[in-house]
């Protein structure tokens, strides 16, 4: 704890909340600005070192004046007591254990990361991250998109629960169940020189007249060791001698490894292999239905989404605990997803089923075969 007055369980606004995170905390003197499309982001600290590494991390972002700006504070501190009955977010079906906690404020909320001790305020006025920032910069990086997730439904983008990237111009989606593979397949397919990053699990869609447009948020890719060891361009991120300990665990053991990289796009694929907040047309969506105990060669069908209900289900994503809306309300986590705005966007895309033991080789092949030299119409 860092020594921090708690406060009791009465009710308290937005800005009482900010004063308990930031009590006593000196804000550098410059802070960090960024643009994500037509969105900007002001970030505040009280550590320059934290600073510095979060520009490292949106190094790939334009530099050009953004239409709005929204304003972050992050407070590098030890774990804050605030005394607050924290109240467990419920996870969506198949998740286990403990991650977010929550308390409803007169005119916002303060989320919990339980394992971490890490906490958020989000309100309309207030954006604040306190507790141990450094040691677990992946939650601040993903406060700081909840922002530009937030910005994004507000102005009537879609969530959804899939990797992306272009080819050729083109949007590129991979959804699936969890542990399906999404990220591998993306980074395989990244192995085409024509191919640009565009995100990681959380793709955003929207129809303009005729089409549906795509964008990403500037979310690094974060793999399992599984995706590591069997990708050459990737080796660097574990050492040799780790590497060959890992490739002798069964296969199911190294899928099932709860750890994660952040995989530096600029760095392994190039600078101009990444752009996480450009629309850009959205070619087709596939769906990772496949099976590890499957025998059966991968296959790629064509699918009517509006009759597969089941499959539409590993697209659709709870915007989560940080979203509110244009109005200012916030999500409640047992608010329902609804299927029929992701009919509506898909309906006239190409959504692709793929079924077949888990050949990730094979199916870059079929990908490409489709997209590889991507024309509109095709």
């Amino acid at each position: 704890m860092n020594g921090k007055d708690s406060v009791s369980a009465a009710p308290m606004d937005a800005k009482a909340a900010a004063f308990l995170l930031t009590e006593g905390s000196d804000l550098c003197e410059t802070p960090l600005r960024l643009t994500v499309g037509d969105c900007g982001l002001v970030i505040h600290a009280n550590s320059r070192q934290l600073l510095d590494r979060l520009r490292g991390y949106f190094s790939h972002l334009s530099k050009k004046p953004a239409l709005s700006t929204i304003e972050i504070t992050a407070i590098e501190s030890e774990v804050v007591d605030t005394g607050l009955p924290f109240v467990d977010w419920r996870r969506e079906p198949g998740k286990r254990g403990r991650k977010d906690a929550y308390v409803e404020l007169a005119d916002g909320r303060l989320l919990l990361k339980v394992r971490t001790g890490m906490l958020f305020l989000q309100s309309e006025q207030w954006r604040v991250a306190a507790g141990p920032c450094l040691e677990y910069d992946n939650q601040l990086v993903n406060f700081i998109n909840s922002q530009v997730m937030n910005w994004l439904q507000q102005r009537d983008w879609l969530i959804c629960h899939a990797a992306g990237l272009m080819l050729n111009g083109h949007a590129i989606a991979i959804a699936g169940f969890s542990g399906g593979g999404k990220s591998t397949l993306m980074l395989h397919l990244m192995e085409h020189p024509k191919s640009r990053y565009l995100t990681n699990d959380r793709l955003f869609l929207r129809r303009q007249g005729v089409r549906v447009e795509a964008v990403g948020i500037p979310k690094l890719p974060r793999i399992n060791p599984g995706t590591v060891v069997n990708n050459p361009r990737l080796s660097s991120l574990i050492d040799e001698e780790r590497r060959e300990r890992l490739l002798q665990l069964p296969k199911q053991a190294l899928w099932d490894l709860e750890e994660k990289f952040d995989v530096d796009v600029q760095r392994f694929y190039g600078r101009d292999r990444i752009d996480t907040s450009t629309p850009v047309p959205l070619a087709g969506l596939v769906i990772l239905n496949w099976r590890q105990t499957d025998t059966d060669p991968v296959k790629m069908t064509k699918v009517d989404i509006s009759q597969r209900n089941e499959l539409l289900a590993a697209v659709m994503k709870s915007p989560g605990p940080f979203y509110q809306d244009a109005l200012g309300v916030f999500l409640q986590d047992d608010d329902p997803l609804q299927e029929a705005p992701y009919q509506q966007l898909l309906k006239g895309i190409s959504v692709y089923e793929v079924t077949g033991r888990m050949d990730f080789a094979g199916l870059t092949g079929l990908c490409l075969k489709q997209w590889g030299d991507y024309q509109p119409g095709s």
